[in-house]
């Protein structure tokens, strides 16, 4: 049976190393990020994939850095690992561990690489629109998400799908696809093959993308956005100087009404009929909102105790 470290941080990691321990695995050590502050207390809360170590009795680290970090890369090299399996840790690894494990360290990456590597792959998957996605394991180098492809799987992306939806599928998936790349390297089945040139970039995600572009995106792109960010941030927008995020809205390809006025202009707000806004191409119908300083709830519950008037315009 393989020794395996397993080194990640969130959610979608825990699920690779649940699938990894539960197919009968010899996990020798987790290496996870430093407990962080969270919440309205800022208590200091563990990662989820400590949380499940600590519940399987799995011999844990927590290095606050690990470059130049001479006594954990010792630990490492002592644990004699045959593989190291890396999903989401949120730390780049130097060549001193990449070259600890016989077998070699392998990643799982959640999109079809050469396509978006870096660090939102899954969000910008949505927000440029994307209709298939999926998951990609490869054996690490010193480069962003640039090693050889070992296994990839295909999943279809629907057209109403959030990032929150489709981190979940894809944890999942990741974690199936990992075992089954522990099977192949423990037969010596696996295939290697290089990275084209064609590769795109999903570089961590800011504040500044989050505000809709009235002027220059279309309803379609708009609903994109939205999708993306949700649940992380949400899209927001401006009106009479307050802050409103949307978390859910539908596109539809024509205006409601055809006559030159600006775009992010209300074209309808009724708390029965709901409320649309004219974009550069096509209407946005906002499904589910979230005021200045409030909960998100539906667009028919926030018109019945918040006005917006026709015409009026979302900046």
């Amino acid at each position: 049976m393989l020794n395996i470290i397993f080194m990640g941080t969130p959610d979608f990691a825990q699920k690779s190393l649940q699938h990894i321990y539960e197919a009968g695995y010899n996990i020798t050590a987790v290496v996870t990020n430093p407990d962080r502050p969270k919440g309205r207390g800022m208590k200091l809360l563990p990662s989820e994939v400590k949380t499940y170590a600590l519940e399987k009795n799995l011999k844990i680290y927590q290095p606050t850095k690990i470059k130049n970090n001479e006594e954990f890369i010792q630990e490492i090299k002592n644990l004699n690992p045959d593989i190291i399996c890396v999903v989401a840790y949120g730390k780049i690894l130097p060549a001193e561990i990449l070259n600890i494990p016989k077998l070699g360290c392998i990643n799982v990456h959640g999109s079809l690489l050469p396509k978006y590597r870096g660090a939102a792959p899954i969000q910008w998957a949505i927000i440029n629109g994307e209709k298939q996605t999926g998951i990609t394991t490869m054996y690490m180098d010193e480069g962003m998400d640039t090693g050889d492809i070992i296994m990839q799987e295909k999943l279809e992306i629907d057209e109403n799908e959030t990032t929150g939806e489709l981190w979940d599928k894809l944890a999942d998936l990741g974690g199936k696809l990992l075992v089954k790349t522990i099977k192949q390297i423990e037969q010596g089945k696996q295939t290697r093959t290089k990275q084209g040139e064609n590769y795109t970039i999903a570089p961590m995600l800011n504040k500044n993308i989050a505000k809709i572009d009235w002027q220059n995106q279309t309803a379609k792109q708009i609903k994109n956005l939205v999708r993306g960010l949700n649940p992380i941030m949400g899209a927001y927008t401006y009106m009479q100087n307050k802050k409103i995020k949307f978390w859910k809205v539908e596109a539809t390809q024509n205006n409601l009404r055809n006559e030159e006025i600006p775009n992010g202009t209300v074209l309808k707000a009724d708390p029965k009929q709901g409320l649309y806004i004219k974009t550069k191409q096509g209407t946005l119908q906002v499904l589910e909102i979230q005021g200045e300083n409030s909960k998100k709830m539906t667009i028919q519950d926030y018109l019945r105790g918040n006005q917006i008037q026709e015409n009026s315009k979302f900046e």
